[in-house]
């Protein structure tokens, strides 16, 4: 039985007790309007726009405040670059105004998935600098501090540390722009296919120390790594002090927790001990699909994040 079997089957009958609260308030379906109390989670978890259409509607700006009622303190948008001024500009002020965090938005020019960074070619430099400093600008409007850098494919007709060497160079280049506003490009990591330059964690720990500045860190995406790697508790442990930022995705699917093979209530809570042990405070990107559509989906998934945070 998976998990998500398992937990339609019990999570009303169990999670009364282990949830503190009754099966009544498990069961209750909530709206952008409901006036009781959001569930208090423990770690900052960022859902994206669209997730909670059915239930919200389009508007964005209701779907942030139906998050905001559900509990979800954080939002992360990666096409915030690309959204009019106007609107990066009320995201930011709706967010302040319902005391949420923004989380990352992606750094694209354009070049993510291609052979770019790595070849060391100057109208690549050019264009991702350029890109960074607009990036500055939509931080700025929509009160976000992490990006996600993206350095694009293998050139496969270059020595790796050669590659390694022109990436370097670049993201230095780009912390020269991100310094100065106390902002932080998080380098993912990523297992959509063997040609992308950047792929393991141990890889992204290696270039943040290369880079050596603040504001060159590591996304550490648990879907992209199971895949990748697996091992995921050794391996954030390994390159914490690098992470500044942290993705959720079930593997098989890239659903919500508790709908594949992922232990997340165990990676949760290993997050949440060793950053309160380091006084640090991560975003919890839920950069992943909905396993069931509609209304009943969203209401799923958020009991799946409230039986995965109690830990």
């Amino acid at each position: 039985m998976n998990r998500r079997n398992f937990l339609s089957k019990s999570v009303l009958a169990a999670g009364a007790t282990s949830l503190g609260t009754t099966a009544t308030a498990l069961a209750f379906t909530p709206t952008p309007n409901s006036t009781s109390a959001p569930y208090k989670y423990k770690l900052l978890y960022a859902p994206h726009f669209g997730m909670f259409e059915n239930s919200a509607g389009k508007d964005l700006f209701d779907q942030l405040k139906f998050m905001a009622d559900n509990g979800f303190m954080a939002l992360e948008d990666n096409g915030m670059l690309k959204r009019p001024v106007e609107t990066q500009t009320k995201i930011g002020e709706t967010l302040a105004k319902l005391g949420m965090k923004m989380g990352v938005f992606v750094v694209d020019g354009g070049d993510n998935w291609k052979v770019s960074l790595a070849t060391g070619k100057k109208e690549f430099l050019e264009n991702f600098l350029k890109t960074c400093r607009e990036s500055v600008e939509t931080a700025k409007r929509c009160n976000a501090k992490y990006m996600t850098v993206v350095p694009g494919y293998f050139e496969r007709n270059l020595p790796l540390g050669i590659q390694t060497a022109n990436v370097i160079d670049a993201l230095r280049r780009a912390c020269d722009i991100f310094e100065p506003h106390n902002l932080t490009m998080v380098l993912e990591p990523l297992s959509d296919n063997p040609d992308l330059f950047l792929r393991h964690s141990d890889q992204s720990y290696m270039i943040c120390k290369a880079v050596n500045s603040p504001s060159c860190k590591i996304l550490f995406d648990m879907w992209h790594m199971q895949r990748n790697e697996g091992r995921m508790t050794r391996n954030m442990d390994l390159c914490w002090e690098e992470i500044a930022y942290f993705q959720i995705g079930d593997e098989p699917g890239r659903k919500e927790p508790t709908t594949g093979e992922i232990n997340y209530k165990s990676l949760f809570k290993h997050i949440y001990d060793k950053s309160k042990a380091n006084n640090q405070e991560f975003i919890m990107g839920m950069e992943h699909g909905n396993f069931a559509k509609g209304k009943e989906g969203e209401m799923k998934l958020i009991e799946a994040y409230q039986w995965s945070d109690n830990f």
